[in-house]
């Protein structure tokens, strides 16, 4: 080190390329639903977290919504102490696996890396990194749960155990608060387990994740619908303060003609049916779901992209994706599009359907579509899609997947009596997620919208905080 505290082997850093992360052949990954990234091995984990600069301000901190001390863990990497590593990362993020696996860095805490802004342009490996440390830590045994402050005798339940309510039950049980999760599905995780495919993020590692909060002292309770089972009203009886993490899991449609006929799902079902109740793995499990010859997917986000390459895994001979905008203009990841396109979706673009054409028995046949063009930008900047006038024509298919985004979901809102909504988002004061109701907190989807796993946890650590803040002092 030199004086000023930065590496005398700068140029060395710079210099070192990036180090590449294996993946199953296309052809072969296209077929099966075992995870696509094997993970970085261990010599090119410790090259990549070396290219690390250690900046005097690290920005890719600050690009982190759950404030990771990247440049920690890194270091710890560097030196070969992964258990430090792990100890590094879990002081902010206690779902490192799945932070590692689905996690846009590319827009966020890579995007503002510096060593990707030098001359070489390619940033440090964070996600892959952090996936490589907790892979570690989980398949070495040597997880330990954090500490947990001395019981303050608060209780607090959180509804819904996706990403938002994990990582807010996570912060609290470290406060020594008592929680309590209620998941109105049969198994916890939210859309972990039900919307991201096992080649993207294995349910066992969701699995583990979840055993880790329970360690904890967290209490999960499956099959409790809050809003049905019990309303929020109801557990303010019991509990000291509720946060409610519902997400956003109301699909939505184009309400196009014809857009009832069989073999046409939303993105919700269809990723339901084959991740959380394992229609992918047949006949172990006997759940229905259409296995489609030629599957159109509508969309160009990243929940389009794993309908797609989840049709592809379930047998189809063609798997088409419908978006009206360009392929440069599709929100979905880099990564995701690269790996749909390498496993054989065909990419329709500047297309949008107009309506649904049935057979006799009332299944979808074709879909009728239209040629677009990009016109002038819209109020978001992105250039609004124009429809080519005499363009329309058929594509045929047996099974459709709409996968146009999601709104948030109605139940809590719509049962909870004085709770402020703004187009069936929750309205929250402030980042702390106060609510219109003293004592109720919200966060995630139900007040971002569709958002990012990452987003959602930092609103659930806010939140948190937010929380922590009203049990100790009462203040509202």
């Amino acid at each position: 080190m030199s004086d000023n505290g930065t590496p005398r082997d700068l140029k060395q850093r710079y210099k070192t390329p990036k180090q590449e992360m294996p993946c199953q052949p296309a052809e072969v990954r296209a077929r099966n639903f075992t995870e696509v990234a094997l993970g970085l091995l261990g010599d090119n984990a410790k090259l990549e977290s070396y290219r690390c600069i250690y900046c005097k301000e690290p920005a890719c901190v600050s690009g982190c919504p759950v404030g990771v001390d990247i440049p920690g863990f890194l270091h710890e990497v560097e030196k070969g102490d992964l258990a430090g590593a792990a100890r590094v990362l879990k002081r902010t993020n206690l779902l490192p696996a799945v932070c590692g696996r689905v996690c846009p860095q590319e827009e966020q805490c890579e995007a503002v890396c510096k060593v990707g802004q030098g001359k070489n342009g390619v940033a440090v490996s964070i996600g892959r990194l952090e996936r490589f440390v907790a892979d570690w830590e989980r398949n070495s045994g040597m997880a330990q749960a954090p500490e947990i402050a001395a019981p303050t005798g608060k209780k607090v339940a959180v509804v819904g155990s996706g990403p938002a309510g994990l990582t807010c039950a996570a912060d609290l049980a470290r406060c020594g608060h008592k929680v309590t999760v209620f998941e109105a599905l049969h198994k916890a995780g939210g859309v972990l387990v039900y919307g991201i495919p096992e080649f993207r993020l294995p349910k066992a590692i969701v699995a583990a994740e979840i055993k880790a909060l329970e360690a904890m002292g967290v209490e999960i309770v499956c099959n409790f619908v809050v809003g049905l089972t019990r309303t929020v009203d109801d557990l303010m009886k019991e509990y000291d303060a509720i946060f409610v993490g519902t997400g956003a899991g109301l699909p939505y449609f184009m309400d196009l003609p014809g857009e009832n006929l069989g073999g046409i799902y939303s993105a919700n079902e269809y990723l339901t049916r084959v991740n959380l109740m394992g229609a992918y793995d047949f006949p172990k499990n006997d759940t229905p779901v259409i296995r489609g010859r030629r599957v159109a997917v509508v969309g160009g986000g990243n929940v389009a992209m794993d309908a797609a390459r989840t049709a592809l895994r379930l047998g189809a001979e063609e798997v088409r994706l419908i978006y009206r905008r360009s392929r440069e203009e599709m929100p979905a990841r880099k990564e995701e599009v690269e790996h749909a396109h390498e496993e054989g979706v065909n990419f329709t673009m500047l297309t949008n359907p107009l309506r649904y054409h049935g057979d006799e028995r009332g299944r979808v046949s074709a879909v009728e579509c239209v040629k677009m063009e990009l016109g002038e930008p819209g109020p978001d900047g992105r250039r609004k899609p124009v429809e080519v006038k005499g363009s329309e024509h058929k594509i045929p298919v047996d099974t459709v997947v709409v996968a146009i985004g999601n709104g948030p979901n109605p139940l809590v809102p719509r049962t909870t009596p004085g709770l402020e909504t703004k187009k069936g988002k929750i309205l929250a004061r402030d980042e702390s997620g106060k609510t219109s109701l003293r004592g109720v907190f919200a966060g995630g989807d139900i007040v971002l919208g569709a958002a990012t796993v990452i987003l959602a946890m930092g609103a659930g650590r806010k939140a948190a905080k937010g929380v922590d803040e009203y049990l100790r002092t009462g203040a509202w």
